[in-house]
């Protein structure tokens, strides 16, 4: 997985500044302050090595360094011990150079060997000096390194979603402080793992499909569905086009495809249209692009082929169809097929490794059909996360414990947090954040962590550059 921290401007409110004068007009000096950025970093089983970063209040006046020591509980440093450094350690103690004009530094811890079950193994990192002129250490300056799954305590995200055409479909996990980012273009048909045999598709980049009267795909034609494509549509704000889009709320029963049957004669062709592709054109600060050309239209039937799939697929106006066979892997909630590259792809990380997807996504307005969402998160429903809303009215954020949470808000619906977390704009008005929300998340393993959103935008207010900052609750 790509592991990826990055500091919010909450974060930085968080570290103390302070600055001298004097009466008799002497530029104010600002002082240098030096944070990790996350309180704890979290390995998962198959992790070798992570970076953990220090954050600076303003940028480096000077060149210097930074020392970090550290205390290992049940963990010993050296190649032939449990972990290793780059810089190296020398007496216990890690110089990490700091370039003039840099905003952040890194060490790289490496784990040389795992926990034995049963047995806790973490290293305590703590600054200890800031060799810069008016260097100060404040805010975060301990950070812990866990070597088993134990849930991190919390931290800050910027999900690399890619601008204001938004190209990536971002999955966050948040006990191990990893995103995961593929192009929303990779992938268009998802096949079910579970139980039930259904397949999904693709609404970020607005798919949809109907189901045909014909179960001979090397038949249908583009001049039988001629009439058919006005429909087969998202934003047509008819309130009628939801039966071709999959239901919003994540329910695996609510696929636009029907369940695929036993009986291969009951197994229907489907007219797909094949949504837009991702935008190229950047739109003014505060917009967003994310579609651009129609992707076309494509037939497809599927199959049950012993536990897993068939897939038929052709071009429109094509008398023979190709197939491609899909298994089933209870690992990940989908197996992902591109029509495009005509291969199974790699998607979504397994389904109990992330608890959040940045995306844009199909929806529904009540009594106007399906519409696109930019900036849209969905909970990881089918690995049984879920999530609720709280309003600061009830409570503010920095003052909600475990103690407050409401077991029996926790919602499966998807969209929960949704587009629920900003205010889309208007002609008029730019988008901004709701400052009056933010979120209960629960994990499949049962970690339950708060969720407040510190950015939409970036600095010069381009959409696209969404930030979040979370805590364990315990």
């Amino acid at each position: 997985m790509k592991t990826t921290f990055k500091l919010s401007s909450f974060f930085l409110f968080l570290l103390v500044l302070s600055s001298c004068s004097s009466d008799d007009g002497e530029v104010m000096q600002e002082d240098f302050v030096v944070a990790f950025e996350n309180p704890s970093v979290s390995f998962g089983a198959t992790e070798d090595e992570k970076s953990i970063n220090l954050v600076f209040s303003t940028v480096a006046p000077e060149a210097g360094s930074v020392e970090v020591s550290f205390t290992g509980s049940n963990a010993a440093y050296g190649e032939d011990e449990d972990f290793v450094t780059v810089p190296a350690a020398v007496n216990g103690v890690i110089t990490i150079e700091v370039a003039s004009g840099a905003q952040s530094a890194s060490l790289v811890f490496k784990k040389l060997k795992d926990a034995v079950e049963g047995t806790q193994k973490s290293i305590d990192f703590e600054i200890s000096t800031v060799n810069v002129a008016n260097g100060m250490a404040n805010g975060t300056t301990a950070t812990q390194v866990a070597f088993e799954e134990t849930a991190a305590l919390g931290g800050n995200f910027a999900p690399e979603v890619g601008g204001p055409n938004e190209p990536n479909q971002v999955y966050i996990d948040l006990s191990a402080q990893n995103q995961t980012s593929i192009n929303r273009e990779t992938w268009d048909l998802a096949f079910y793992n579970g139980d039930d045999f259904r397949v999904a598709i693709n609404g970020s980049l607005y798919m949809a499909v109907s189901e045909l009267d014909e179960t001979d795909i090397d038949v249908v034609t583009a001049e039988q569905v001629a009439d058919l494509q006005a429909s087969v549509a998202v934003g047509t704000f008819d309130a009628a086009n939801t039966e071709f889009i999959d239901a919003p709320n994540g329910e695996i029963s609510g696929t636009a495809i029907q369940e695929i049957a036993v009986a291969e004669m009951n197994n229907k062709v489907y007219l797909v249209n094949m949504g837009a592709e991702v935008g190229t054109e950047e739109p003014q600060a505060g917009a967003v692009n994310t579609s651009g050309d129609s992707r076309g239209w494509m037939k497809i039937r599927i199959l049950r082929n012993d536990t897993g799939y068939t897939l038929q697929y052709a071009g429109l106006d094509e008398a023979a169809h190709k197939e491609i066979s899909i298994s089933k892997d209870p690992a990940f909630n989908f197996q992902f097929v591109s029509l495009t590259s005509e291969a199974i792809v790699s998607v979504e990380p397994e389904k109990e490794k992330w608890d959040l997807n940045f995306t844009v996504f199909t929806n529904v307005i009540e009594g106007f059909g399906s519409y696109g969402y930019s900036d849209f998160v969905s909970t990881n429903s089918k690995g049984k996360v879920m999530a609720y809303r709280v309003t600061t009215e009830t409570k503010a954020y920095q003052d909600f414990s475990a103690s407050d949470i409401d077991d029996q808000a926790f919602d499966a619906d998807q969209r929960v947090i949704g587009s629920n977390w900003r205010n889309g704009g208007g002609p008029d008005t730019l988008p901004s954040l709701k400052d009056d929300v933010f979120f209960i998340v629960k994990d499949n393993d049962g970690n339950r962590y708060k969720l407040k959103f510190t950015a939409l935008v970036n600095e010069s207010g381009v959409r696209g550059y969404p930030a979040f900052e979370y805590e364990l609750l315990q």
